[in-house]
């Protein structure tokens, strides 16, 4: 299974592409790659939308995932800020459809407890623990790429869950 996280963001929208490898000694995550997207706040809201696009419809097609997924919205104090963020959320599920992906959408506390056990853990928690789960040498940068391979683990530890929760009641 290859998994390509995505974190939206108004500033920076990170991505990641992580994959189960399986060999028959062992089941381990693997990340293909990580960054993210840089937008210019001197660009207009038309212009850093279609930028996101863009690169993520170029990301999607380059690396070819069996499935996206994506932090739900945020409800933040200011909705201002939870409305910009929505829009880039919604390019991002564009991008998905339109390369025709299943996308997975999950909160952030449950990004967080799959991925460090706690649902209120700091950045820097869930950057070291996505290192470490990844086998990476350093935590991932920035924050918002290290999200994006938290949102991809996330779902394949849900996935896995949901595997086994099956094949158990079939038995």
């Amino acid at each position: 299974m290859r998994v390509f996280g995505i974190d939206c963001g108004t500033e920076f929208t990170g991505y990641g592409v992580v994959e189960v490898v399986t060999t028959p000694r062992e089941t381990r995550l693997h990340a293909l790659t990580s960054g993210a997207i840089r937008l210019n706040k001197k660009d207009r809201t038309a212009q850093r939308l279609a930028q996101v696009h863009t690169e993520l419809s170029a990301l999607l097609a380059q690396h070819a995932p069996d499935v996206v997924a994506i932090e739900e919205v945020f409800y933040s104090v200011n909705a201002k800020s939870a409305l910009k963020l929505g829009q880039v959320r919604g390019v991002a599920l564009l991008a998905a459809a339109q390369a025709g992906l299943e996308v997975a959408e999950y909160a952030p506390l449950s990004i967080k407890s799959a991925v460090v056990g706690y649902g209120l853990a700091k950045k820097e928690q869930v950057q070291f623990m996505v290192a470490r789960l990844l086998g990476l040498d350093v935590v991932p940068e920035p924050a918002d790429a290290a999200d994006a391979l938290a949102i991809a683990i996330c779902h394949i530890h849900t996935a896995q869950t949901l595997a086994q929760q099956g094949a158990d009641r079939s038995r």
